[in-house]
């Protein structure tokens, strides 16, 4: 098809219009007949009166939206609009990136709503649209508009942490933690002299009794204060690993199945909506050059903010490694989420772990399915696992404790709580 103008193009109508009336009148000439003709003269004028359409108007124009309430089911709701001053136009979609629906609309701004479903957290991108006006009947095509892309947020399911593993050193003053300074809240410490500023009503008055050594001396009973812990996630997106081994390196995530920053984004919700109801603080940070970081807070208020973060966090780039080590708050209980593939992660838990800081190193890599392997892949795989197990054995060395995420989380969870309480 040739263009007409600029923005224009000539549909196939009007290619077919201006040739039936060629053909027509040729043989109408041919075989002197004038009724043949005639024919071809209503296709001609047609044709011609679509080439007179103004040519300045406004062209259609594509808007995306999200919709105020996304559908149920973990659908994702988008709303489209298309405006301009052609007939009609032509929508293409395409949902979730691997479903096409293409539709004729008018163009009076109407409402076309899509609904997408989600095969992963994060990032995704719920829908692709783009557009192209339709003039006398098809006769007249715009140029389709550039391709307009509504990329969502999708929040992981968050799974109950009952307990969470806690530092030695809780420097709080409130929280819900037994702490090591001298407060209020805590069990018992001792008994001490009573000196200025302790308050009269913890004085014990059988201990004075049985302890004081002088008329006037008074024994006050002590206790320690509940303190909140810091727990910082560092999450490791260098790599994106999916469920079925022979799509690695492929970029398929419509069968990969579920992938490690799938799993990494759970725990890092799930660690952090436990601490926040726990009373704690939390503080994200993302290990990737330039990566999101979250401030440590607590709160309703500042675990959505993390939340966001989280469902906010898609796959590093090549050239994306982290280059200077997170600052955290002293004493803090650091989560590593990572698959432990390179070593960049392993080097910056062992960093913290030196630091004083308690360091747990959360395994992310989803159960692997080894099926449609060639025997070289087997041996690949095999080989890439025994480097990843040595990797797992230093951090345990030094100390670190090692959770897969992959195996029951809540209690393995719960255990590495209560194995140094």
């Amino acid at each position: 098809m040739t263009t007409v103008t600029g923005r224009r193009r000539w549909g196939p109508g009007l290619v077919l219009g201006f040739a039936g009336a060629v053909v027509l009148a040729g043989a109408g000439l041919v075989f002197s007949r004038p009724d043949v003709a005639a024919m071809g003269l209503p296709l001609a004028i047609v044709s011609v009166s679509a080439l007179l359409r103004r040519a300045d108007a406004a062209p259609v124009e594509v808007a995306v939206v999200p919709a105020p309430e996304d559908g149920g089911d973990g659908m994702l709701r988008t709303e489209v609009r298309v405006t301009g001053a052609a007939d009609l136009a032509q929508l293409v979609l395409v949902q979730s990136e691997r479903r096409t629906r293409r539709l004729v609309v008018p163009t009076d701004g109407s409402v076309v709503v899509a609904d997408s479903r989600p095969l992963h957290s994060g990032p995704v991108t719920a829908l692709k649209a783009s557009a192209r006006g339709v003039w006398s009947d098809g006769l007249l095509l715009e140029k389709s508009t550039p391709v307009v892309e509504s990329v969502r947020n999708v929040a992981p399911d968050a799974i109950g942490l009952p307990a969470l593993p806690l530092s030695s050193r809780l420097t709080g003053m409130h929280g819900t933690h037994e702490g090591r300074r001298l407060g209020q809240g805590g069990d018992f410490r001792d008994i001490h002299q009573f000196v200025p500023g302790d308050e009269l009503r913890r004085v014990d008055w059988r201990a004075t009794a049985r302890m004081a050594r002088r008329p006037g001396d008074l024994m006050v009973r002590r206790t320690n204060t509940l303190s909140d812990a810091t727990m910082v996630i560092a999450m490791d997106t260098a790599d994106d690993l999916g469920t079925v081994v022979a799509g690695w390196g492929s970029g398929d995530l419509e069968r990969s199945g579920r992938t490690s920053l799938d799993v990494s984004r759970q725990a890092a919700r799930s660690i952090a909506a436990a601490a926040i109801e726990a009373g704690d603080r939390v503080a994200l940070h993302v290990l990737t050059h330039g990566g999101r970081s979250v401030r440590s807070g607590a709160g309703s208020r500042h675990l959505a903010r993390v939340e966001a973060a989280i469902a906010a966090t898609g796959q590093a780039g090549e050239d994306a490694r982290f280059r200077r080590t997170p600052p955290v708050p002293h004493g803090s209980v650091i989560f590593v989420l990572s698959t432990f593939f390179d070593g960049a992660a392993s080097d910056i838990a062992l960093t913290w772990r030196a630091s004083g800081h308690r360091v747990v190193a959360v395994d992310v890599l989803p159960t692997l399915d080894t099926g449609r392997l060639s025997r070289e892949q087997q041996l690949a795989l095999r080989t890439v696992l025994a480097e990843r197990e040595d990797v797992l054995h230093d951090l345990r060395a030094a100390d670190i404790d090692v959770v897969e995420w992959r195996v029951e989380p809540a209690t393995v969870m719960s255990a590495t709580a209560r194995a140094r309480r």
